[in-house]
């Protein structure tokens, strides 16, 4: 089981940099598209691999949440131990926020009926989305928490 854990922790770890430089390229896309005044074509490619990969990482991520994570605890004083809020609450929370954003932002995107108005909701959505993602990874920088690069 330990071997499963390392295995999916990192490359749910290292799917994180695909998905912020998908998101990352999704936003640039939109606002640069939105500004240039182009005709959103409601099934944007860049947007839907940016969706697809934040649906990836959620796979994982669950799959560590839910079975595997020694930094998961469901029991005993979980708010008193920063880490274990952190990986237990915090983190889950502000990716799911993060996960529907990216996901109402795609939806509503499509349906939109002027012309260019899905680029701004792609833009905005997406971005909002990528803060809270920010926010919510375990830096290496971010004190007591044990997140790597990679």
């Amino acid at each position: 089981m330990d071997t499963l854990y390392t295995i999916l922790k990192h490359a749910h770890s290292g799917l994180r940099w695909v998905v912020l430089f998908l998101l990352l390229a999704a936003i640039a896309n939109a606002f640069s598209k939105r500004r240039g005044g182009s005709v959103y074509p409601g099934k944007e490619k860049l947007a839907l691999y940016a969706l697809m990969s934040v649906h990836i990482q959620l796979i994982l991520g669950l799959v560590l949440y839910l079975w595997l994570s020694p930094l998961v605890s469901f029991e005993g004083e979980i708010m008193s131990n920063a880490v274990t809020r952190f990986y237990t609450v915090e983190h889950l929370v502000g990716m799911l926020a993060a996960i529907a954003l990216v996901t109402v932002g795609y939806s509503k995107a499509k349906r939109q009926k002027e012309l260019n108005r899905g680029w701004k909701t792609i833009g905005v959505y997406y971005l909002l989305g990528l803060l809270l993602i920010l926010l919510s990874i375990p830096w290496p920088f971010r004190a007591g928490l044990v997140g790597g690069w990679f």
